[in-house]
């Protein structure tokens, strides 16, 4: 099990709004370049704009970031696309036997585990911008055209 692609799909639908702000970001091109469907790029756009990441205007195509580059951060966009629910990153089997030792022990376990973990996480992602990966897009994208 994995992380939902959400995640990864807002943090390209922000790049992509910064890299190509002069131009018109329809659902159509943002799905163009995610490869996958407008509805799907739809319905995470929506997520983004209800966190006050993104701004779309009804009725004009196009959508664009509603603050600066270095104010987004990983973790603004993890929150935003419900990747997951506050400290449920990890979930724990239900209704483990209490009439054995670890049945009867192990959640209290091994949560705090989880939640540290969970908080590494999430203390990491805090820490990056979509400034950090726009930056290396453009890098990346100068040293394959400079080949």
């Amino acid at each position: 099990m994995s992380i939902s692609s959400r995640f990864s799909v807002g943090i390209h639908i922000l790049a992509l709004l910064e890299i190509n702000k002069d131009g018109k970001n329809t659902s159509e091109l943002l799905a163009s370049s995610v490869n996958t469907n407008p509805a799907l790029i739809r319905k995470i756009m929506g997520m983004l704009k209800k966190a006050g990441l993104v701004e779309i205007h009804p009725g004009i195509a196009g959508a664009k970031l509603a603050k600066g580059l270095s104010e987004i951060t990983f973790l603004d966009v993890y929150q935003a696309v419900n990747v997951v629910n506050e400290n449920e990153l990890f979930s724990v089997h239900d209704n483990p036997n209490p009439n054995c030792t670890v049945g009867r022990n192990i959640q209290e376990s091994i949560m705090p585990i989880f939640s540290n973990a969970q908080l590494a996480l999430e203390t990491t992602l805090s820490k990056v911008t979509i400034e950090d990966v726009v930056m290396d897009i453009v890098h990346k994208e100068h040293e394959n055209t400079s080949k």
